[in-house]
């Protein structure tokens, strides 16, 4: 007789395992079975836009910047709050690959910088390592080093894509559904992957600056990223709490999910770490470095010190 395929006696493991990822098991058949119900990530986007409250974010990065000649932003902090919130909440850090979940190694941010900001500036895609309870200041200014790095100097990264375009289309086509073939049956090399934007736990992309607000973005079938963030620029908002009517400086994030990787509940914990980091860094971070005294301004304080930022 021959037994019926059920959620619960599908295979259990892929023939391969992978050097960025580690199985997950444990995991309920309904969440099982999902990368064969939804195959692709945008068949598995879910849409959720964050509004966060930013004055406070921004007097607390102006104190920052008095003491340090590497100047953070807001971009920054909230890469940073991202990769911790990564860290502390592991279930968001999943990706699915032949049918099966994985668990990633590591905290990875992706993000594109301009190398010129004019129409024919070309851009670069940075990925950074985050470590866990990692002091902001050495995660910011990481960051700010691979952005100076893939402006000014022609990265490896760079050069392969360049080495592959100069190939014709066909041949292209032929090296990219081979490159997905292997990434599927998990055989695509890790030095391939190791430095690849597209293989990271999160990709933010910073629109605001560019003058391009209210976006969300798809996820990229080609990679591991399950998350993206398209992040507006800061403005002042109209807000209802119980205070009543409230002006406030807020900057949105418009997040794209695989909810194949996990269930909305945890998900929405998760976010809130990144609320509280934007909203009171001075409870989630302490001080800013370098800056004992610093006390942190009341609402209405807060919004005049981040004004003054700008």
């Amino acid at each position: 007789m021959t037994p019926r395929v059920t959620a619960s006696n599908l295979p259990a493991m892929p023939l391969f395992g992978r050097g960025d990822g580690d199985l997950v098991r444990g995991e309920g058949p309904v969440r099982r079975i999902m990368p064969y119900l939804m195959r692709r990530r945008n068949e598995s986007a879910v849409y959720h836009e964050a509004v966060y409250r930013v004055a406070a974010a921004r007097a607390w990065l102006r104190a920052y910047n008095r003491s340090h000649a590497q100047r953070a932003t807001l971009f920054h902090l909230l890469a940073y709050a991202c990769a911790q919130a990564l860290h502390a909440r592991p279930r968001l850090n999943r990706f699915v690959s032949g049918g099966h979940i994985w668990q990633r190694r590591g905290v990875q941010v992706a993000f594109v910088a301009k190398k010129t900001f004019t129409d024919e500036g070309a851009d670069a895609t940075v990925k950074v390592e985050a470590q866990p309870a990692e002091p902001f200041s050495a995660f910011s200014a990481r960051m700010a080093a691979l952005v100076e790095e893939a402006r000014t100097t022609e990265r490896a990264v760079d050069r392969e894509v360049g080495l592959i375009m100069r190939l014709p289309g066909p041949l292209v086509s032929l090296l990219v559904g081979l490159a997905r073939a292997l990434d599927r049956c998990n055989l695509f090399p890790a030095f391939m992957t190791r430095d690849d934007p597209m293989f990271a736990s999160l990709f933010l992309a910073n629109l605001g600056s560019l003058g391009i607000s209210d976006v969300f973005h798809h996820l990229y079938e080609y990679g591991t990223v399950s998350i993206f963030g398209a992040v507006s620029a800061v403005r002042r908002t109209p807000l209802v709490d119980r205070d009543g009517l409230q002006v406030a400086e807020t900057l949105s994030v418009r997040w794209t999910f695989d909810e194949r990787i996990d269930d909305g509940f945890s998900g929405a914990r998760s976010l809130q770490l990144v609320q509280q980091a934007m909203e009171a860094p001075e409870r989630w971070l302490g001080p800013p470095e370098g800056e004992p005294a610093y006390r942190p301004a009341g609402p209405a304080a807060a919004d005049r010190a981040g004004e003054a930022a700008r």
